[in-house]
């Protein structure tokens, strides 16, 4: 019988715990996280709010049935008046990319480790689940908590009415920085695919695994010798059984090129191009997630 290699970095892993009506997605982010962040000099509070983000965004997305050109999820935090006025991720079929916009100046009056209500003052976060034949959704939650993992939990409890914890790790090693997560779930009448009636927060079941799983450590989650599967093995073996789901490879993924850019400014009229030309003659396109200039000629 063959065994699957075990799991440490950069892959979805999924489980579910059949008995308990639960399910699962951990992820440790390596390089993908560090490919990511070195599109832009991110100062440190900025780096560790993206890289939360990134890791919600592929714990989310490994949630899509579909995988593919037509499954994506993109988490989106916007507001009027922080010092971080826009921070987007998206995740599709493993690719993840993100960015955040910023005021530099205001961020260094407000020091090392600013709570989210520093960074973000009075805004929302919008998830939006797309899956593909033109089917798509979105829930929309204040930015409340201490956490961006504590507003996705409120989403999922507010909108979808699933019972859900997260728990994310994150941490830098002089110029690299290392992140992780865990999202378990309790699907009321069944495990996936089936339909979700009667959910409760204080369901036995859901109250059995939520406590298991906030014993996890951020030390657990980070450890790069502790296997993906050794952390659904550890919190939870004493279950009669746990179902592993090897998911998608996760790499940093933009989708921008010369001819996407080229197709999108081709419609417009050739007065308002002509308005965008530079000295050179070519229309510059820049790529807000990997921080490159696109020269388009027309």
């Amino acid at each position: 019988m063959k065994t699957q290699p075990e799991t440490f970095a950069d892959k979805l892993l999924g489980f579910t715990l059949p008995v308990r009506n639960a399910r699962a997605r951990v992820i440790r982010l390596d390089q993908t996280i560090n490919d990511v962040l070195s599109a832009h000099d991110y100062p440190p509070p900025v780096t560790h709010l993206l890289g939360e983000a990134l890791v919600l965004a592929a714990l989310m997305g490994g949630l899509l049935k579909a995988e593919g050109d037509d499954a994506q999820l993109t988490l989106q935090a916007q507001t009027q008046s922080g010092v971080v006025s826009l921070l987007v991720c998206d995740y599709r079929g493993g690719s993840l990319r993100g960015y955040a916009d910023f005021d530099a100046e205001g961020l260094v009056n407000l020091g090392a480790n600013p709570p989210l209500s520093a960074l973000f003052g009075e805004g929302y976060l919008a998830i939006t689940f797309e899956t593909g034949g033109g089917q798509r959704y979105q829930g929309i939650v204040p930015l409340e908590g201490d956490t961006l993992a504590e507003a996705c939990e409120a989403y999922f409890s507010q909108s979808e009415q699933v019972p859900t914890m997260i728990r994310i790790a994150s941490r830098s090693n002089g110029e690299k920085r290392v992140a992780a997560g865990l999202l378990i779930q309790h699907l009321a009448d069944g495990e996936e695919g089936r339909e979700r009636l009667h959910t409760q927060l204080d369901h036995p079941d859901w109250e059995h695994v939520a406590t298991l799983a906030s014993t996890i450590s951020h030390e657990e989650l980070l450890d790069p010798t502790l296997s993906l599967e050794g952390i659904a093995w550890r919190l939870f073996h004493e279950e009669s059984e746990i179902r592993i789901q090897p998911g998608a490879n996760l790499a940093r993924g933009c989708r921008c090129s010369a001819d996407y850019y080229q197709s999108v400014i081709g419609r417009f009229p050739a007065s308002e191009r002509e308005e965008m030309r530079g000295e050179d003659g070519q229309i510059a396109v820049d790529c807000a997630f990997c921080a490159q200039t696109f020269a388009l000629d027309f």
